[in-house]
């Protein structure tokens, strides 16, 4: 799959490695891809963008990305300048045709000419026309804290990994989303046992059955310690500062289970209630002594499973309704965790859509008025978002003032009426990403977790046949290359230059020609999401209260993170 274009590219990045040093900002391996295009990454070349530094106090950096094909495009302008600061969209390289090129050059040429006439108008060259707004920032109006953001690593991502014989191709994905020249990322999602995307169901002390001393729970099962051992070169080789590990359990074993079942109809048997806490605590411990703290973990993934859609669902799920869930928290899992040497985990509940909140800690909170108290926080799945409007969230956060709210698994193609499976190139689909990170981050959500870091080209491997999309597909042909998604770049304009404790504060824009937010840095830094999704190229004035005056022109369809003092 290596063009011209991207022998020039590995050429050029050996050259800057050799006469300076390792080069920390090599370019996109950009090629077209079936629905757009992607970038490339090999053993021997992936592309990093170093954090960019600002050599004076009126000075911005500007990262850009568009659907036409920039992707993390650096650009450095000043606050008070006379002229526009214009970002110029991608255009690809020429190629000089000789003169005497052959018919088939001749009739290649113009078959693609006719495609490009009949490309559908929302992926056309957009109109020359050129929209402005006013953007106005304020760093006096600060609203939430920012714990971070992150992807999960499921058996199928290890499993992916495992095929990868290269170790630096496996780095190379570590440190594209959680190296600080790659996304930033600083949270994780983990399974405790099986979930959904892996080979099969499983969990920890299947047998003995009905062994409510979980005797069978004194190590690693052998698939968590592949599993834990690339998390932790991810850790070392990406240089992440603070991995906070989320965890959340699909499954008891179903021995614990009234349907004695994966899945379906199935909830958790009143006499294992205190065995299922201590699977939990037990769990964290196996983790923290083989290097790997526990951050959080959650009540369960999407407790509805089990009680509503088990005709839909056909992998590991343990149903819970608000009563029962507040029961177990309140009586088994609250107190075993806050009386453990992990009395400070964080205590997600929920694991669900939208639609569930704020009527499911309401109902729980009149089952045990106590069983809020030990939660820290609500953890939500995006995935019915579209249907189910923001003020289930609004309500949320009203009801929990005081709470941590994330998004702990979002991924696209699990609806009926999408296509299931990898689309290569999409920038439809990380159009949808932008939108709702905007949406959650100005609803005061703190933190996102997204799903698999890495999938297959059909969107796997799962044991379910469950297929989505994701940032990253792997080349299983050969397993010498994987393919960053538009939605890789799309997160990251939001996680690259949004570290672990920044504060969002006030961004008004004008007008609906540009979607935004901002914050302010841990090191006293503006970092500031600017959202075209027009068809039209936009001046957006940005208004610093401070600062001063900038216009920045940038192309339709496009996506740019700002950065100044």
């Amino acid at each position: 799959m290596f063009s011209c274009r991207s022998y020039l590219l590995l050429l050029s990045s050996l050259l800057i490695a050799t006469i300076g040093g390792q080069a920390e900002n090599i370019p996109c391996n950009l090629q077209d891809a079936e629905y757009g295009k992607v970038c490339v990454c090999t053993a021997d070349y992936c592309d990093y963008l170093e954090n960019p530094t600002l050599s004076e106090d009126s000075e911005f950096a500007l990262i850009s990305s568009t659907q036409e094909g920039l992707r993390f495009e650096l650009s450095k302008g000043n606050f008070g300048a006379s002229e526009k600061h214009v970002v110029d969209d991608y255009e690809e390289p020429v190629v000089e045709v000789p003169n005497e090129a052959s018919n088939a050059t001749i009739f290649s040429r113009l078959y693609d000419a006719a495609l490009a006439a009949i490309r559908p108008q929302s992926e056309r060259a957009t109109p020359s026309t050129t929209r402005s707004v006013t953007l106005r920032l304020n760093r006096t109006t600060t609203f939430q804290r920012i714990e971070g953001f992150g992807g999960s690593f499921t058996g199928a991502v290890s499993y992916l990994l495992e095929n990868y014989e290269a170790q630096a191709i496996q780095d190379h994905l570590y440190k594209s989303y959680y190296g600080a020249d790659g996304l930033g990322f600083n949270l994780m999602r983990v399974a405790m046992g099986g979930c959904d995307f892996d080979l099969e169901a499983w969990s920890y002390n299947e047998y003995p059955e009905n062994d409510t001393s979980l005797t069978n729970m004194t190590k690693l099962d052998d698939r968590d310690v592949i599993r834990v051992e690339q998390i932790k070169r991810l850790r070392d080789i990406s240089g992440v500062e603070n991995l906070k590990i989320k965890g959340a359990a699909w499954s008891s074993p179903p021995w614990m289970k009234t349907n004695n079942k994966w899945t379906g109809f199935g909830r958790l048997k009143r006499e294992y209630y205190q065995t299922w806490a201590d699977f939990h605590l037990k769990w964290v411990d196996l983790m923290e002594e083989n290097g790997l703290p526990i951050w959080a973990i959650s009540t369960g993934n999407e407790p509805l499973n089990g009680i509503f859609f088990m005709p839909f669902v056909k992998f590991m799920s343990l149903g819970w309704t608000p009563p029962t869930q507040a029961i177990w928290l309140a009586d088994h899992l609250g107190p075993t965790m806050r009386n453990s040497k992990y009395k400070d985990i964080v205590l997600f509940s929920n694991d669900d859509q939208r639609y569930t909140s704020p009527y499911w800690f309401k109902w729980m909170n009149r089952t045990r008025p106590n069983s809020l108290d030990y939660l820290d926080g609500v953890s939500l799945h995006w995935y019915w978002d579209e249907i189910f409007g923001s003020t289930f969230a609004d309500k949320t956060n009203e009801y929990f003032p005081n709470k941590l709210h994330i998004i702990s698994e979002s991924c696209i193609g699990d609806k009926p009426w999408q296509q299931a499976r990898p689309l290569l190139g999409s920038w439809a689909r990380a159009e949808k990403y932008a939108r709702s990170y905007l949406s959650h981050l100005k609803d005061g959500f703190h933190a996102w977790i997204d799903w698999n870091i890495i999938l297959d080209e059909e969107g796997g491997p799962n044991y379910v046949n469950n297929t989505v999309d994701a940032p990253v597909v792997a080349n299983t042909t050969t397993y010498t290359e994987f393919y960053k998604q538009p939605m890789f770049y799309i997160i990251g304009h939001f996680s690259k230059l949004v570290p672990e404790g920044s504060l969002r504060i006030e961004a008004i824009a004008s007008n609906v020609n540009l979607d935004t937010v901002a914050f302010l840095r841990p090191d006293n830094k503006i970092a500031a999401v600017l959202f075209n999704s027009g068809r039209a190229a936009l001046d957006i004035v940005v208004v610093d209260t401070i600062r001063g005056n900038v216009t920045l022109n940038v192309p339709a369809k496009s996506i740019h993170t700002i950065l100044y003092n």
